[in-house]
């Protein structure tokens, strides 16, 4: 019996192994600002373990399912005027990291020097822990998740 393969072996790896990020900091200074659906996204990639709460305004698309939507998703925030598009999952090792590269090499391959696609350093989980400013730009936080 073969082992099962993961479920990113579907697709090709990204050229972009290590993307930019931004600390959670510099995200809440961006929430704070108000720019969020107009110069930037966040895109929470969790599927299974999509619980305990989301960043504020965060959309929610399952890695597992994000490579062939890259196409529609980059003319969606481009035409929208998105210059930053900000990627996490649980600790943004795994498929934060995979999602932000594949988008950047589809953003490279466009040839856009104006759109950025980062990850957010330490995911969902350093979000939700680092204290009260933080949680207060929760949707549907969990305390009990977090403990």
């Amino acid at each position: 019996m073969e082992p099962e393969q993961p479920w990113h072996a579907a697709f090709p790896a990204p050229k972009t192994t290590q993307p930019a990020s931004l600390t959670r900091e510099e995200v809440l200074d961006k929430l704070r600002a108000g720019g969020i659906g107009r110069e930037f996204i966040l895109v929470d990639v969790r599927r299974n373990d999509y619980e305990g709460g989301a960043v504020r305004g965060a959309i929610n698309l399952p890695a597992q399912t994000l490579f062939p939507t890259i196409p529609a998703l980059y003319q969606l925030f481009k035409s929208a005027g998105i210059r930053h598009v900000i990627w996490y999952c649980g600790s943004s090792l795994g498929r934060g990291t995979r999602a932000a590269g594949w988008f950047n090499d589809h953003i490279q391959e466009k040839g856009d020097k104006e759109m950025q696609s980062v990850i957010l350093y330490g995911g969902i989980k350093g979000w939700a822990t680092a204290g009260q400013d933080f949680v207060d730009f929760m949707d549907g936080y969990v305390p009990e998740h977090w403990t």
